[in-house]
C-alpha cells in the first residue's frame, strides 16, 4: 500500500539477489557454493565478466539504542525492501562507481573509508587485491539516517568479495568483517548492527549475542526520516560524556531501557501491540532525556500519536535520522505516514513483523507496569 509519493511498503524482500542467510554449520571457507548466498562465482548477465555479486538489508531498532553500549538488550527490525547491493569484478586498476562517490579506490574520500576497510579487510582474507577491483555499489537505504546502511553496505562488499573469490563465509566470519568497517564508521560499535543486516527475522542483542525473538501476531510499524541526518558517534559520545557527570542517573536510565525492551519482546510474543507502543513512547522520553533527540524528531513522534499510532519513538543514534512508530493496521499506517510528512518528514515507508514460529531460549519476565499493580 503507497501512501504518498516517497512512501512505499517494506514489508517483504523484493531484493534482486536473495539474503537467506548462511548454514552455520560451516566451519571454514566453502569455495564454489551459492552465489545467491555470498559465496560462489556469479556472473552478470549478458557480460560474460566473472563478477562477485552480494546484497544485505537494512534496519531500524525498536528498542535499547545506547543502552545497548552499556550491556542492556536491544530489539532490532529487518527491513527487507530497504536493501544495499554490490558488484565487484578484476581489473588493472581500483576503481568504484556509488551514490556518494565515483573515482579511483586511492583517491576516495574520507566518508568512503567503511567501505574500503570492508574491501580491504575481506580481500586479504579471501587472496584477491583491493587495489586491482571495480566495484559498484547501489543501495535504497537512507545514508546516515539509523538505518544500517553504513553495515548493510559493508555487509554487502563482503559477501561480493566472498562470491568473487568462490569462497562461502559463515555469517560469524561475515559479521567480524563487517564489525571492522562498523568500527572505522562510528567508533564504538556494540555488533549490532552487523548482525542484524544479515538476519532475516527481529532479534533480541545483548553484549553481542543475538536471539531470534517470538512474534505471535502481525505488527506494523512506519517509518519516517526527518530529512536530518545523524551522527552515531557524536551521540555516544555525548550519551558517554553525560555519565561522566551523572554516572549514577544515566545507569537508572539505562536500566529502565533494558526493562522497557525485555517488555517489548514479552509483548510481541503474545502478541499485544498497544503494549509495545507504551513502551516505545517510555523510551523515546528517556532517550530524550539523554539528549539524543531533537526537535525535529520530537515533532515527528508527536504527529504519529495524534494521527492513531500505539507509540513512537527515535529509532537510531538520535540527533536526526528516522522515527519508528507501531500502528494498529495498514489503514492505519496512511494516516500516521500522512501526519509525520505533513509536520515535515520527508519519506515514509511501512514495514510489518509476520508471526514465526521461534520462541527466545530464555523469555523474559514481563515488566509490571505501575497502571497494571
Amino acid at each position: 500500500m503507497r501512501h504518498s509519493a516517497p512512501h512505499g511498503d517494506i514489508s517483504g524482500s523484493s531484493a534482486q539477489w536473495s539474503d537467506s542467510g548462511f548454514d552455520q554449520s560451516l566451519t571454514g571457507w566453502d569455495r564454489f557454493a551459492d552465489p545467491l548466498l555470498g559465496g560462489g562465482v556469479g556472473k552478470v548477465a549478458g557480460s560474460g565478466v566473472e563478477t562477485g555479486l552480494g546484497s544485505a538489508h537494512g534496519k531500524a531498532i525498536l528498542l535499547g539504542e545506547h543502552s545497548v553500549v552499556y550491556g542492556a538488550p536491544a530489539i532490532v527490525l529487518p527491513l527487507l525492501d530497504l536493501q544495499a547491493t554490490a558488484s565487484i569484478r578484476r581489473a588493472r586498476r581500483g576503481f568504484i562507481t556509488s551514490d556518494l562517490y565515483t573515482g579511483p579506490l586511492a583517491t576516495a574520500p574520507i566518508h568512503m573509508d567503511p567501505v574500503l576497510t570492508a574491501l580491504r579487510v575481506s580481500a586479504e582474507q579471501l587472496d584477491v587485491r583491493p587495489d586491482r577491483v571495480e566495484l559498484i555499489l547501489r543501495s535504497t537505504i537512507p545514508f546516515e539516517r539509523g538505518l544500517g546502511s553504513s553495515a548493510a553496505t559493508s555487509a554487502a562488499v563482503v559477501r561480493a568479495v566472498a562470491n568473487l573469490a568462490g569462497v562461502r563465509l559463515t555469517e560469524a566470519q561475515t559479521h567480524s568483517l563487517v564489525q571492522e568497517a562498523e568500527h572505522v564508521a562510528h567508533g564504538t560499535s556494540s555488533g549490532l548492527d552487523a548482525h542484524a543486516v544479515q538476519s532475516m527475522t527481529p532479534l533480541r542483542f545483548q553484549q553481542g549475542k543475538p536471539t531470534t525473538v517470538k512474534v505471535a501476531e502481525k505488527c506494523t510499524f512506519v517509518i519516517a526520516d526527518t530529512g536530518t541526518s545523524g551522527s552515531t558517534a557524536a551521540a555516544v559520545d555525548g550519551v558517554s560524556m553525560l555519565r561522566d557527570i551523572q554516572p549514577r542517573v544515566v545507569d537508572r536510565v539505562v536500566e529502565d531501557l533494558a526493562n522497557l525492551t525485555d517488555d517489548v519482546v514479552y509483548s510481541l510474543g503474545i502478541g499485544d501491540p498497544i503494549r509495545v507502543g507504551q513502551s516505545m513512547h517510555e523510551a523515546h522520553s528517556l532517550l530524550a532525556y539523554l539528549g539524543v533527540s531533537s526537535p525535529a524528531l520530537d515533532a515527528v513522534v508527536a504527529a504519529a500519536l495524534e494521527a492513531g499510532a500505539y507509540g513512537a519513538k527515535l529509532t537510531g543514534s538520535g540527533l536526526g535520522g528516522c522515527v519508528l512508530a507501531v500502528v494498529p493496521d495498514q489503514e492505519q499506517a496512511g494516516d500516521v505516514a500522512a501526519a509525520m510528512t505533513a509536520v515535515g518528514a520527508t519519506r515514509t515507508w511501512t514495514t510489518s513483523l509476520i508471526p514465526n514460529d521461534f520462541d527466545l531460549m530464555t523469555a523474559p519476565t514481563a515488566r509490571v507496569r505501575k497502571e497494571d499493580r
